[in-house]
């Protein structure tokens, strides 16, 4: 074999090694799979979410040593300064995080409340952009790194009920836009990634999975049918990795073609 076949065989612009990634969400769903499919790659993965139990379940999945678990509830805002001084101490600074955490719901508007908008606002944007605003800091994050916020196409298109959960992913999009102007000069990239109808273990016993008619309706709306996690991770892991190097402050649409019609 020609030492360039061998180089060839080499190339991954893809790999993680070396680098600390934190995920959050990592107790089920896309942040477990997220979690998983980077320690894959080569990552150290610190894993982050409420309940302990669910994360040591991900956590005996991941490959690789070193990887860390932290008990935290994102929305206790106070405490994520010293939470991620206490990752940072065990395990270096950071090259990536991949922002999961969050709650959905359907719901029409004569229902919303101010006290429903702050539950969805905390937990799915002010949490991720406070926990991003600590790790990019000099002293905690790697030059050259990348933070991911985990949005959706309902961020980008509307469907009846979904106004609440849609008003909080698109201002994850608009506020990755801005940061990657405002941290291009450390090279640290922000980018968001916009799934469709995702079947985690969860998502497949709500209502509309369950009635036979609804899913097929919801499966008809993606050209290539339901995702998988895997899907949204391999996402992450392009964003994440020195491959996506020259890409910053955009939403990577994965939905199975959801949003061509």
């Amino acid at each position: 074999m020609r030492e360039s076949e061998g180089m060839t065989e080499a190339f991954n612009p893809f790999t993680l090694s070396g680098k600390k990634i934190i995920v959050t969400g990592a107790s089920s769903g896309i942040g477990r799979q997220c979690a998983i499919d980077c320690s894959k790659m080569g990552a150290t993965v610190i894993l982050l979410a409420r309940n302990e139990e669910r994360m040591r379940e991900t956590f005996s999945h991941l490959y690789g040593s070193d990887h860390q678990i932290i008990v935290a509830d994102l929305t206790v805002f106070d405490a994520i300064p010293s939470m991620v001084e206490t990752i940072v101490s065990r395990v270096g600074k950071i090259d990536g995080l991949v922002n999961c955490a969050g709650i959905s719901t359907t719901l029409p508007l004569k229902l919303m409340t101010t006290t429903k908008l702050d539950e969805f606002f905390r937990t799915n944007v002010y949490s991720a952009v406070e926990l991003s605003k600590e790790v990019s800091k000099k002293k905690n994050m790697n030059e050259g790194g990348s933070i991911v916020f985990l949005s959706s196409v309902m961020g980008v298109v509307g469907e009846s009920g979904k106004s609440l959960y849609g008003m909080t992913k698109g201002a994850l999009l608009s506020a990755a836009r801005s940061l990657a102007c405002e941290f291009a000069k450390r090279r640290i990239r922000f980018n968001c990634v916009s799934p469709g109808a995702i079947l985690t273990p969860i998502n497949e016993h709500l209502p509309h999975m369950i009635d036979p008619e609804k899913r097929q309706q919801l499966e008809e709306k993606h050209l290539l049918g339901l995702g998988s996690p895997e899907d949204v991770a391999y996402a992450c892991i392009y964003l994440l990795s020195g491959a996506s190097k020259w890409v910053t402050g955009q939403n990577l649409i994965v939905d199975g073609g959801y949003t061509v019609r």
